[in-house]
């Protein structure tokens, strides 16, 4: 019998200890010691983990899927989880190189071939405690090998994926993964602080100065956290227009009936501090919603053309204006930004 043809996969290792001691934040700490605190252990702090670090594949040594013809496992070796799909003949193998995502909802694995990055065909999802398709998976249908291992992403894939899971990913448009540090840490959002630390250490305030992100309006913080999270023009122009967009929020609050580009109460960063871990209690979000949909407006103000304050509910107003989807594959539900007045039975507002 002639034994299987192993297709071995090898990236050079990537040094680094963690977010932790990331240098854009241990530039910040001495003066933004609350933000640097707690920023690094958030979901966007740790949006891109190091096969070493990561929590999700130490605690799961051995993952299993099959689909059709092709069986999928992920064994952990030391410090390394090795990625492999088999379809009884041959076998594809290859050192995971990046874990993308938390795990909050999903995990997917990023490996490394003939200089080409490519994305796990599996990924680790929480609700179920293992793998199953990566989201986008199931409307492909491998014919090889090659294709059956994971996606091959372009440079603007690997630009796009790394440039919002890590913090100074990319030069010259491409991505050096060896210079990068996992997770969306503070320059990643605020910009280069090396010159900006220095000129504060040594008194030098004409160089002192970094953006100045609580300055942006409504619009523009739904651009900027867009980058990411895709904008409303991006959608709007390329879609997708349905449930499939419930995961993009900038388009799905700016479709909302209260939203107003010049309102600072309705833009991201009035219900999320991006320091901090996303709030999961929907009570948490009351204070938001009443800031514009309160009793005692004042009449002839721009407040008074609000929407009246509900009827039915004085708290948890998310529940029910923001309802949750399940996205098909996704094993998880997102909260719905378009905040409205749901009725019993409509479909999806795509």
């Amino acid at each position: 019998m002639t034994p299987p043809l192993i297709v071995s996969l090898f990236l050079v290792g990537v040094a680094g200890s963690g977010v932790a001691a990331a240098p854009d934040v241990a530039r910040c700490a001495p003066c933004h010691r609350a933000q640097t605190l707690a920023q690094p252990a958030t979901s966007m702090g740790r949006a891109l983990e190091t096969v070493a670090e990561c929590q999700i594949l130490r605690e799961h040594p051995q993952l299993e899927f099959r689909q059709g013809p092709y069986s999928y496992k992920i064994s952990r070796d030391g410090d390394r989880s090795i990625y492999a799909v088999t379809e009884g003949k041959e076998t594809l193998q290859a050192p995971v190189a990046w874990a993308f995502g938390l795990g909050s909802a999903g995990q997917t694995y990023v490996y490394q071939w003939n200089g080409a990055w490519y994305e796990s065909r599996v990924s680790f999802y929480r609700a179920i405690g293992g793998l199953d398709l990566t989201m986008g998976a199931a409307s492909l249908h491998p014919k090889t090998l090659e294709e059956a291992g994971g996606r091959r992403m372009s440079v603007r894939d690997t630009t796009d994926c790394f440039g919002c899971h890590a913090t100074n990913a990319i030069h010259q448009g491409k991505v050096q993964a060896d210079r990068l540090t996992p997770g969306v840490l503070c320059e990643r959002c605020h910009g280069p602080a090396e010159k900006h630390a220095t000129a504060v250490l040594s008194g030098d305030v004409r160089n002192a100065g970094m953006p100045k992100l609580d300055m942006l309006t409504t619009e523009e913080m739904s651009d900027f956290c867009g980058q990411c999270h895709r904008t409303w023009s991006q959608i709007a122009t390329d879609g997708p227009h349905d449930i499939n967009n419930v995961r993009f929020q900038p388009y799905r609050l700016t479709n909302s009936k209260c939203y107003d580009s010049a309102d600072i109460r309705i833009r991201c960063t009035a219900c999320h501090d991006p320091h901090h871990e996303v709030e999961k209690t929907p009570a948490s979000y009351d204070p938001r919603c009443l800031a514009c949909h309160a009793a005692g407006q004042r009449a002839g103000s721009a407040d008074a053309r609000r929407p009246k304050p509900c009827p039915r509910a004085t708290k948890d107003c998310v529940t029910c204006h923001m309802p949750k989807y399940e996205l098909p594959g996704s094993h998880n539900l997102f909260s719905d930004h378009q905040i409205r007045v749901v009725k019993t039975g409509e479909p999806y507002p795509g």
